[in-house]
This record gives structure tokens, C-alpha cells and sequence, in this order.
């Protein structure tokens, strides 16, 4: 595929744009294109024009991604400053797909709108949708009203969040679909009791969570212990960290890929990993998890593109 080939778009296209910088990770080979559009209708229009046979993947942050050292076919889509806007009204946020978890639990915090659980989940809000994430016993479902998307063809349309099916750590939407909104409402409480509540979550996860290191989040899914809607059951809890410590692979290593020692269910860049290294290692990790437990392992980070050619 040619820039030659591409739509006009008032954004900006990079050819054989090099993902790994891109990422918390800091591993992966390049997209054959980057896109990165001014605004929703800037999408729209090279999504209708691009080829319907060129594939298309939409990025936010990189927080919970590995890219494999081959790097990425088609069009990677990564969203920006035209997608973070973030309107509050009464208990009702309206947030743009690329708005940081994090900027948004603050300024909601801020006007009185609990929506806390998102202070210390890593990324943006349009992945917070496609993983219905949580912490704390709040997962989106709970807060999620509607989300607005951009079709693979360029039409744009909002779904309700009950049409997402959302459900521990996924949801459903057409294929091609590029989020770039989402309406939340949250119940309301005093900003005071709000903003210690954050500082008591953030000073909990910098004591239990590698946040200094180079990982993307929770490597594997909680194997069982959450109900179809994500929230949690105290009767049937069973943690990802705890089984892979039970099959001995804390602080196991490939190259330069380590399940870390702080935290076990956190797959981290030592410094030198490639994505076949981390890949690699998680794959070791879900071996010996089921052979000594019977226990499959889901992977919750995503990892797209192709591993590196061979000679």
C-alpha cells in the first residue's frame, strides 16, 4: 500500500511508522500506515474512502498492547487531541475516545461526580469501553450509557451500552469500528471525600503494582470469580497471580521479557524484550499454569500485527 493510494485527510499520514515508541511496552515493528485524523469528521471521511479491503486497527495509548516485531498491516488509527475534549454536567460525562482514564476521573472527581475507579486504570477512555475496564468493584458497564463510533464504511453511529454486551474484560462492536466517544453517568458525592479516595488508590497500587516499570496492565485475565457483567464474586474468587505463582513462574524470564517479582501477573521489558520475547514468555506462563493446575489462562493484553520475518 502506497501513500499514493490513500485518501486526502486534513490530519496527518506517516508511512512504515515505527509502533514501538507508541507503546508501554516499548516493543513492535511498524504500521505500513499511520493515521492520526484532526477530528470525527476527518475519519469519517478516509474511512468512506479508503478501500474496504484494506484492514484497519484503532490504537489508543498503548497501555495494554503488544505489537509484534513484524509490525502492523493496513491503516493503524491512532486518535488525538481531536478526540480527548471532556464535558461534565451534572452527574452525566461526556468524554472523547482519547481522553485519559485518569484526566477524567480527576475532572469528574473534581465536580463532584464519583467516577474514581478510573484514576489508576492505564489508557484512554475508548479502551476502557472495548475492555469494559474496572478496579475497585466498578467496571464502565456500570457507569456506561453510550458510545459513539465511526463505521468501517464512514458513517458514524452511537450504541447504547446495553448493545455492547459487555462482559469481564470485553465488549461487542462491529468490525472496523473506531470508538471516539462515550456518555457515562455516575452517582454524585463530595469532591473532598472523592479526591481522598483517589490518593488512597493510587498510594495502594504504587505499593502492589510494578508502576515504574515497562509492562501494559494485567498480563491474563482473572480465570473465573466474575460474572457475566464483570462485577466481582466474592465466592468464587480466583486471581491470575496467584495461579502463576502457584505453578512457579514468578519472576520466570525469555530474552528480555520477566513476570515480574513485585507483581506476578505483570509481563515486563526488562530493558531489552522483544515482542516475541514477551509473547513468548506469556505463552510459557499459560503452559505451566494449565499443566499444573488445569487452569487456562486468557490473555488481557492485546497483541496485533505479525512477528518478525524469517531468514
Amino acid at each position: 500500500m502506497m501513500m499514493t493510494d490513500l485518501p486526502n485527510v486534513r490530519g496527518t499520514l506517516t508511512e512504515n511508522r515505527d509502533l514501538s515508541g507508541l507503546t508501554w511496552m516499548r516493543v513492535g515493528g511498524p504500521a505500513d500506515v499511520l493515521f492520526q485524523p484532526a477530528d470525527p469528521d476527518d475519519l469519517c471521511a478516509f474511512l468512506a474512502a479508503l478501500p474496504a479491503d484494506v484492514p484497519v486497527f484503532a490504537m489508543g495509548v498503548g497501555s495494554n498492547l503488544i505489537v509484534r516485531d513484524g509490525g502492523v498491516r493496513g491503516v493503524v488509527i491512532r486518535l488525538g487531541r481531536g478526540f480527548n475534549g471532556i464535558e461534565i454536567e451534572g452527574g452525566t460525562v461526556r468524554a472523547g475516545a482519547a481522553a485519559l482514564d485518569a484526566h477524567v476521573a480527576r475532572k469528574a472527581a473534581a465536580e463532584g461526580v464519583n467516577l474514581t475507579f478510573l484514576r489508576t486504570i492505564p489508557g484512554s477512555i475508548g479502551g476502557a469501553v472495548r475492555m469494559n475496564a474496572g478496579c475497585y468493584g466498578d467496571y464502565m458497564a456500570d457507569v456506561l450509557q453510550h458510545v459513539d463510533v465511526v463505521l468501517r464504511d464512514g458513517t458514524r453511529k452511537s450504541f447504547a451500552a446495553a448493545d455492547l454486551q459487555l462482559a469481564y474484560r470485553s465488549s461487542v462492536l462491529p468490525e472496523g469500528a473506531v470508538i471516539i466517544g462515550a456518555t457515562l453517568k455516575a452517582p454524585r458525592e463530595d469532591a473532598a471525600i472523592l479526591e481522598d479516595r483517589m490518593a488512597a488508590q493510587l498510594a495502594k497500587r504504587d505499593e502492589t503494582q510494578p508502576t515504574k516499570d515497562r509492562t501494559a496492565g494485567s498480563t491474563f485475565r482473572n480465570p473465573a470469580g466474575f460474572s457475566s457483567t464483570g462485577k466481582a464474586d466474592d465466592t468464587m474468587d480466583l486471581k491470575a497471580w496467584k495461579v502463576i505463582d502457584d505453578a512457579g513462574m514468578r519472576g520466570a524470564t525469555r530474552g528480555g521479557a520477566v513476570m515480574n517479582t513485585m507483581h506476578s501477573n505483570f509481563l515486563t521489558n526488562a530493558g531489552d524484550a522483544t515482542a516475541a520475547d514477551l509473547e513468548g514468555l506469556g505463552e510459557d506462563v499459560r503452559k505451566k499454569v494449565y499443566d499444573t493446575s488445569g487452569i487456562t489462562l486468557e490473555w488481557e493484553i492485546m497483541r496485533v500485527g505479525e512477528p518478525a520475518p524469517t531468514e
